[in-house]
């Protein structure tokens, strides 16, 4: 469990630092220059998400709480939710009118459907940071950047494509599933 909670504390703490420590952001590239800020950001992004699987596999889960079998199908489509606003959060969509930070708030819902299907602790320490990490960089972006400029709205054949990417995306998540989370999403 150590791994999965330094993963997590790691993704978390390399993403708040433009918003919450700018002058930390600002050192680091100084020192290292754009590519160079890039490039350490990355690797430390992957490093992060190696500890939080390399933590979630080496796990030994056991049970806080049993998740209410009713809320399955409903939390399976929130999770279909956030994968659409992880889309929109790279694509231009009706939907940034009324979601400041789409992608943020796809993880939140994510996170938060996850926590509602799944009971065991490695889900419980997992889903709880990633819901943390997220509502804690919306509000900390939000603040830095002040006044929210909606985008412009996009063409139906635009948001046609979000939905295509979207269709696509959650099928191979569903498919993907039981391999990268030992845990199949259809039974």
């Amino acid at each position: 469990m150590a791994l999965l909670i330094l993963g997590i504390l790691l993704f978390a703490g390399i993403h708040l630092i433009p918003s919450l420590a700018p002058g930390v952001k600002s050192a680091w590239h100084g020192k290292l220059g754009e590519g160079g800020y890039k490039g350490s950001f990355a690797l430390l992004l992957l490093t992060s998400i190696v500890l939080m699987v390399a933590g979630w596999k080496s796990a030994n889960p056991f049970t806080l709480y049993m998740p209410i079998s009713q809320l399955r199908q409903p939390g399976i489509a929130l999770v279909m939710i956030a994968i659409g606003l992880l889309v929109v959060g790279s694509r231009n969509s009706r939907i940034r009118q009324g979601v400041r930070h789409p992608q943020l708030t796809g993880v939140l819902i994510w996170a938060l459907a996850h926590l509602v299907m799944n009971g065991d602790s490695r889900s419980v320490v997992l889903f709880s940071g990633m819901a943390i990490w997220s509502f804690v960089e919306i509000r900390a972006i939000s603040k830095r950047e002040g006044r929210w400029e909606k985008a412009d709205v996009p063409s139906i054949g635009s948001e046609v494509i979000t939905a295509i990417i979207t269709v696509v995306l959650v099928a191979g998540l569903v498919f993907g599933h039981p391999y990268f989370a030992g845990i199949p999403v259809i039974y």
